[in-house]
């Protein structure tokens, strides 16, 4: 659904100015410091990028599915790692507080997730604990008007910068699925909490994540969200938002590589020609633009779908599954078209090629979302 185009189109020509002018010239500095620029984030902050979600009467701008995957699709150009610092503000950091936070919790939280001056994250994964969720271990003890955490999450995106820290936790032991996990808010000087080292990781520098660890970490209980119990659900809402917009920022950064596959094959010159029209460089290039195209489809009718309040619960693993999957095809393409270059980091299809390999893991992986979409398949059949 897209409330005013003319306003839209503004809003994307802005982010892909942005893009073009600040954020490609930074990407070197990025990958090299490993850390985002803080001008450049005080830029975010002042374009609204940091609440591009959030309901305006908090501070955002309140975008619609379809118009948020526009946005990403523009973001997607550059460095996963300057989207990934106002990303979980937009989705896995704030967006258990939209569904189903309180007033209050709405109130506090939301204005300063959508100004940037707090940035939120989202931990749910632990060290024995990634895909099979419902099995996570960190527990949550109520005593009088607290909750007391204990555990650790791991490779916990922004959990470094990060001013809260939205928490799943086992508040009830005796049940050992999805039913016994509850959310929480805590925030950033709680006692009790530490972080890990920053991890090493093979791409999406810039990006930093780390383990963040509970040890008798009293939260008031005023920051539960929802209700007890009710947690692993949340969780899974704010996934299924999630998964698409990393499939529309997989739409971006494949049109960035299939840009500048194209560049290079039309300036590379091989047998007194320039590679481009040689067939089997055109065919790598014809297979990327078909591929991108149609992840973009989905992405955008999944979008307007969920913006009619259709369960796209399928449908968003579906898009999760085809575009992750395929800008790790356009990606090896890239490199193949760009030959020796590509694999040196003179060219961004380098380093491209490590970042977008995270796509197919977080946010669920691969293999979940084809377990997501079959079990939906044989619900929905019987």
């Amino acid at each position: 659904m897209i409330r005013d185009q003319e306003i839209l189109d503004q809003l994307v020509a802005i982010v892909e100015r942005f893009v073009r002018e600040r954020l490609i010239p930074a990407e070197d500095e990025v990958a090299e410091t490993n850390r985002v620029p803080e001008d450049i984030v005080a830029e975010m902050k002042e374009l609204g990028l940091f609440g591009m979600t959030i309901p305006e009467q908090y501070g955002g701008l309140g975008l619609t599915m379809e118009e948020e995957v526009h946005v990403a699709m523009a973001l997607g150009h550059t460095s996963p790692a300057f989207r990934s610092i106002l990303g979980t503000n937009n989705g896995i950091g704030s967006a258990a507080v939209v569904f189903d936070g309180s007033d209050a919790q709405k109130q506090r939280f939301l204005p300063r997730y959508a100004s940037g001056e707090w940035v939120g994250c989202f931990c749910l994964t632990e060290p024995d604990v990634g895909s099979d969720a419902a099995a996570l271990k960190t527990t949550a003890r109520r005593e009088g008007d607290h909750y007391i955490l204990n555990g650790t999450k791991r490779y916990i995106t922004n959990g470094p910068v990060a001013d809260t820290f939205n928490v799943m936790a086992r508040t009830n032991p005796e049940i050992r699925g999805a039913r016994g996990i509850s959310a929480f808010i805590v925030e950033k000087g709680t006692p009790g909490i530490s972080l890990g080292a920053i991890d090493k990781k093979m791409g999406q520098a810039g990006s930093l994540t780390c383990d963040v660890i509970f040890e008798d970490c009293p939260v008031p209980a005023v920051n539960l969200i929802g209700e007890e119990g009710e947690g692993f659900i949340t969780a899974m809402k704010v996934l299924d938002r999630g998964r698409l917009h990393i499939s529309a920022v997989s739409v971006g950064v494949a049109d960035r590589l299939i840009g500048d596959a194209l560049s290079y094959a039309l300036n590379r010159q091989q047998f007194g020609k320039a590679i481009a029209e040689h067939q089997l460089i055109q065919a790598m290039l014809a297979d990327s633009r078909t591929e991108a195209y149609a992840a973009r489809c989905m992405v955008l009718e999944t979008a307007r779908a969920r913006d009619r309040g259709d369960n796209v619960s399928t449908e968003s693993s579906a898009c999760k599954l085809f575009a992750t999957e395929m800008v790790g095809r356009v990606a090896d393409r890239a490199v193949q078209i760009h030959g020796g270059a590509g694999y040196v980091s003179d060219y961004a299809v380098e380093r491209f090629y490590r970042d977008v390999r995270l796509f197919r893991l977080y946010e669920g992986t691969s293999q979940i979302q084809q377990l997501i979409i079959a079990r939906n398949m044989i619900r929905d059949a019987s």
